[in-house]
């Protein structure tokens, strides 16, 4: 999905993790404008990163995001790109909730997701 969707992470001087992606025909609507999956998929990719960063990369933990929910508030740009930033809400030993804006190189806000992910524990 990655791949497919043109996502890459950008290094941060803080917390947070952030990613972007562009708008292209494999994230937008028929329309031209950004697509809410896509949205979603960032923002769950996005807030992956950032649990999968909490536990220290560690083989015998996997992550998965068990519920994604999204507010889209404008529409994007018909071209450019967006940016994810996740940050950290909660981070328990089983859970991890992140938020995540998406924002247009404008800065405009675009959606604000929430991103809860399932902490598993191989042992």
């Amino acid at each position: 999905m990655i791949e497919a969707l043109g996502i890459r992470f950008v290094p941060t001087e803080d917390d947070a993790a952030v990613a972007e992606m562009p708008i292209c025909h494999a994230t937008k609507q028929y329309f031209g404008i950004l697509h809410g999956g896509a949205s979603l998929a960032l923002a769950e990719t996005v807030a992956g990163a950032g649990s999968l960063h909490l536990t220290g990369y560690d083989e015998e933990t996997k992550v998965c995001g068990i519920q994604v929910s999204g507010n889209h508030v404008a529409m994007s740009a018909t071209e450019g790109k967006v940016f994810g930033r996740a940050t950290l809400v909660h981070a328990g030993k089983s859970i991890h909730t992140w938020n995540v804006d998406i924002v247009g190189e404008d800065g405009k806000l675009i959606s604000s997701e929430r991103v809860m992910n399932r902490i598993l524990r191989n042992g």
